[in-house]
This record gives structure tokens, sequence and C-alpha cells, in this order.
């Protein structure tokens, strides 16, 4: 019998290794993503991507156009070691456009699209995009994507006035959606309209390119008076279904596909599952049989992702609920029609009823079974690729989640989670594809509240400990542990994000706006960055993020994107210490994009990727994908 359970075994195995091999991610088709920043005293720094789909052997030159003058190569050899470069003696007088060609086998490719300076711009540490923000709004949390095709990416931003907490009254401003290339140059407004309530649960917004046409779509929440890009209404303009409390409890909901470039709307159908099943003006009594409560705290909250369901092609991934009930569906777009793939209830059948009150704010998408197709982290619960039941802790509802190779002397994944309740998985460790908790910390009650941690962060800040550290805010948990659950220091550093900025392959801190270095020798953060001195400011209040955080231009440190104070410019800071190695582009990492995707999301955290960063780390396996318009790897 043992015998025939390893042989099944065995080939179940050799089954999951061979859908992972055949199964490639469709990604978007990437430019060299080429920037460059005046550093003042005649010297720039330059960078640029490096491709998932690159050969290893891959070199690169790099040009340099001065004003009217004909380009001049910068380097005496091809650059092999990393993907970026200091140009001293500049004239600053003079426009100054760069741009690199490949090189393989002693031949140039084609040149890539420049980067340009203009004459006499002053040094700055970051690159500005202008925006036209209405009267009474600043921007909030924001998206990147390839929406004209083009091979570099244009922002979406999430254009905020006067929002509210589920939890609280009060009627609130229309969400606005807006569209930028980098230039500034304004693409497209969208209006969510007075029936989309504003604040951080509601409008969850997905841009990316669902159909496989080279350009990225946008995906939401809609209602009665949504304004597309083109000025088209969805539903009945003249419907007003806010209360007295600015809760939106009636009237239809729907879900909206947009055209990325116009803003036109392509698809719209029913939002699923509705609040009520029966109704669509549904009592308080009938609303609270169903969520818990009347008013609509635990039925108006919403996630949203995307996900490579089968391995290939992309899925819109929208949720409703975590506090109680929650409700999962996959979309799939497919000749400009959304079609659902499938729908996840947990009070659907007995079965599901444990996976009840697990999901966070947030939620993460990885292959966390090794088959090529991505599962879904729902906080203290997982989904199958299939929309069955993968695991449930029980631990139940947080605010923070992490996932990536956590432990490398682990097989697979690790899951980084807290737990909002007092109890005794405060934090915890534990497995990704099973969900067997490796290591848990309790909470300690403070007063009469019952709350546990409101953050928790996971990243590589100290060389002494293989893997990650780990840690967590507040509920008497103090300190950092390493992998294994052992506390490794009494102090802990900032828990909001995560970046890398510098030239190790440590990660550094992000926290409002500032990005710091951990000094794990003595337990302190050092200053890199305050983008505050740039008159730059945080969102979401205690949240404390960044309108976005990536691998966005350059090489594959990352970027960090911040409005102004006034709200009439996005700045983008990216580093400029010249960094010692060269990695592929993050964004060619599937789990990664997608986390650039939902990281919009309610209480928004750092993207991960799927293989381990660390000062010990090996080099990244080549990623399992293929790129839009080009014909797959046999």
């Amino acid at each position: 019998m043992k015998k025939k359970f390893n042989v099944l075994m065995a080939a179940l195995l050799l089954g999951c290794i061979s859908t992972a091999a055949n199964a490639q991610k469709m990604m978007e088709k990437l430019g060299r993503g080429v920037v460059a920043i005046n550093q003042g005293g005649g010297k720039v720094y330059i960078g640029w991507r490096l491709l998932g789909t690159d050969a290893d052997e891959l070199a690169f030159n790099l040009y340099r156009k001065s004003g009217s003058k004909e380009a001049v190569k910068l380097n005496a050899k091809p650059l092999t070691a990393t993907t970026n470069y200091i140009d001293e003696k500049v004239d600053s007088t003079l426009s100054q456009s760069y741009f690199v060609r490949e090189v393989l086998n002693g031949k140039e490719g084609e040149a890539s699209a420049p980067f340009t300076l203009a004459a006499n711009n002053t040094a700055k540490p970051y690159l500005s995009v202008p925006l036209q923000t209405p009267e009474g709004y600043h921007p909030n949390d924001g998206s990147v994507a390839d929406l004209d095709g083009d091979g570099e990416y244009e922002i979406v931003i999430h254009q905020v006035g006067r929002g509210r907490d589920n939890s609280q009254p009060g009627i609130t401003t229309e969400p606005v959606l807006e569209a930028y290339k980098m230039n500034g140059t304004l693409l497209w407004r969208i209006n969510l309209g007075r029936n989309i309530r504003e604040g951080a649960h509601y409008t969850q917004f997905m841009v990316y390119d669902f159909d496989g046409d080279g350009k990225a779509e946008v995906a939401c929440k809609t209602a009665d008076g949504t304004i597309d890009g083109k000025g088209k209404v969805i539903g009945d303009s003249t419907k007003d279904w806010r209360n007295s409390a600015g809760h939106i409890l009636h009237g239809p909901e729907y879900l909206t596909v947009f055209n990325g470039l116009t803003g036109a709307e392509i698809n719209t159908v029913n939002y699923a599952p509705t609040l009520h099943p029966e109704t669509l003006e549904p009592t308080t009594d009938q609303i609270k049989a169903v969520w818990g409560d009347g008013y609509g705290n635990r039925g108006m909250r919403f996630l949203a992702a995307v996900a490579y369901l089968d391995g290939k092609h992309p899925s819109l991934i929208m949720c409703r609920g975590y506090y109680t009930r929650n409700v999962i569906v996959a979309w799939d777009l497919e000749k400009g029609k959304l079609k659902q793939r499938w729908l996840f209830d947990s009070d659907a059948s007995p079965e599901n009823r444990p996976y009840r009150g697990q999901g966070n704010h947030n939620l993460t998408i990885t292959d966390v079974d090794g088959d090529g197709k991505d599962e879904i982290t729902y906080g203290a619960m997982a989904l199958d690729d299939n929309g069955k039941g993968l695991y449930t802790t029980g631990i139940g509802h947080a605010d923070a989640l992490h996932v990536s190779d956590l432990d490398p002397d682990r097989p697979g994944l690790e899951v980084f989670d807290i737990q909002e309740r007092f109890g005794d998985a405060g934090a915890n460790f534990r497995d990704a594809r099973t969900g067997e908790v490796i290591w848990k910390k309790a909470s300690v009650k403070a007063g009469d509240d019952g709350e546990g941690p409101g953050r928790g962060l996971s990243l590589d800040v100290d060389p002494r400990y293989r893997g990650f550290e780990s840690w967590v805010a507040g509920a008497g948990i103090t300190g950092m542990f390493d992998v294994k659950g052992n506390k490794i220091s009494e102090r802990s550093p900032s828990v909001n994000f995560g970046i890398f900025w510098d030239d190790d392959m440590l990660s550094e801190l992000l926290d409002g706006t500032r990005i710091t270095k951990w000094d794990y020798q003595n337990s302190k953060a050092d200053m890199l960055l305050n983008a505050a001195q740039y008159d730059c400011v945080s969102n979401n209040g205690t949240k404390q993020n960044p309108v976005l955080s990536g691998d966005i231009l350059g090489d594959w440190r990352e970027e960090a994107i911040y409005a102004t104070r006034d709200g009439k410019e996005l700045r983008i800071f990216t580093t400029t210490i010249p960094a010692k190695n060269r990695l592929y582009t993050f964004m060619h990492d599937p789990q990664y994009r997608v986390s650039i995707a939902w990281q919009n999301v309610a209480y928004n955290q750092p993207p991960h990727t799927s293989f381990y960063i660390g000062q010990d780390m090996k080099t990244p396996p080549k990623p399992n994908i293929v790129i839009v318009g080009e014909k797959a790897k046999k």
C-alpha cells in the first residue's frame, strides 16, 4: 500500500512539474525603461531594464546624445555587471538623451527608446508628472500598466475628495479615476458617480492586460451614474441610492471593464455577489442576516486582484466580505465580454463554512503549489486555482499579509500574517501551500479592546540571520523574529513597507515619505531619503503608503511615487546609487507583477517576488513567461 501511495505521489508531483513547465504566463512587452537623473556637479545617473526573457550573456552599450551633436558611446566595453551607469562631466546647458543598445554575440541591436533631460535642468532625485487634479480632490493610490502598447508604463490614479470608512456615517465625494502618460498627458477621467462610496474599502481598481492585446484595461465596481472616459453614462444617471447616513445599501451594482487607452466602457455585468440574493432594496434585517450587520460595515467590504488561474492568461478577481461571509469571484475577459470562471462562497456549503471570517484587508496572489497556476491567499485562508478551498487556518481576520520565499531553506513559499483580535497567533508564520503554522506569537491584551497587532512586516534586513525577519506593531509583541520564530532583537524597524534602494541585496524600509536603512548592529534606522523635503505627502492616514512603490523604471531596484502637498504633481523617486549586480526586472516575475496590480487594494501592502532575495541568495530562476505577441517557448 505504501509503495502504491509513493508511486501516486510521484505521479502527481510529475504532473505538477509538467503543468508548470508547459504553462507560460502571458506578460506585457516591456521596453528598456531608461531613466536618467541629474545628480548635480556634471553627474548623471542612468538605469535601464534587464528583461526576464533576455539571454544570460546579453550585454549593453550606452549612448548619450548632447543637444544636436552626434550620439556617442559612453562605455569602452559592453556593460554586463549591472544595468546602470554614472555619466560624469556632463554639460548641463545642453539637453542630454540617453539610450541603450543590446549586444549579443558581438552584434548590436536596435536603440531603445531614449530618456531626455532638458537643457539647464536642475538636479533633483525624482521625475515629475504634472496632474490635472479636480478641485477638492487629492491623488491617492495608483497603479501602472502599458495602456497604449508602446512598452512603457502609464499611471492610473485614484483621485479622492472626502472619504469614509464603512463603519462611519457621512456623505462622500464621487470617486474619480484618471490615466496619465509619464509626461503628464491626461488620457481620460472616469467618474464613478454618487452611487459608489469613497473610501479604502470600496473602489478597488485593477489595471492589467486581461485580453492579451498588448494594451491594459481597467476594471472596477460601478453603479448607476458612473461616467466613462468618453462621457457615456452607465446605468440610470437619475438614481441616488444613498441613505441619510451616506451608505449605499440599495440599487443595482455593476462590474465594468474600461479601455485603458480611452477610458471607454468595454463591458458591464452585474456585480457578484449582490448585497442580498433576493432584492435590490433589502431591509436592515435582511442585510444583517447575510453579512452580520445591517448598515454595510461587513457586506460593503471589497477586495480585488489579478491571477493566472489557468497558468497562462490573467483573470480578474473580485471579492466581497472578510469579517464574516466572504465571496471570491473569478472573471475572464474574452472577445470584449466578461465571463465568470468560478465563484467561491464561504456560506454556500458546510465544507466552505470554516472559511468564514478568514479574510484580510488585503490579499496575495501566487503559485503556492508549484503547478504553474495561481492560488489566492485570502488572509488566513487560501483558494486553489479552481476556486475550491485549499486550506483555512481558523486564525481569522488581520490587516497585513506577506508571501514569498521567506525561508529559503524550506521547500516552497511561506506566509507571514497577523491576527487582529487578541489571541494566540498575533504574529504567525505558515507554509503557503498547506497552511501549516510553523510558529506563532500570542498577543497581549491591552485594556478591554481585545485588539491584536495593527500592522506586520516581513523583509530581509539583517544578514546575520538567513531568510526574512518578521515583526509586528502593537499587542505586546515586541522585537524581531527569524524564520524559526526566535527573537533576534528587542527593537524593530518601521512596519509599513519595504523597498529595494541601495547597492546590497537587503531590503530597505519605506514608511510614510521616508526611506531608511536598518542598522542591525545598533538597532536603529538611518535616513536615505525623505520625500517630505520635496513637498511630498503619503496617503491613507496612519497607513502612510506612497501612491505606488514598485520596479517601474530603470534597473531592478524600486521606485516610490508620491503626490505633492498641493496635489498638482506626482513625483517618482528612483535610486541613484550604482548597483553591484544585475537582476531581471521584477515586473517579469508574475507574482511581483500582479502584486503591483493589487497594491492599491484596501490597506496597501508592499510587493514581493516569488523567489528569495537576500545577501546569500542564488541566481533567481528564469520566469516561465511568454511575452504578448511572441510565440511560447517549447
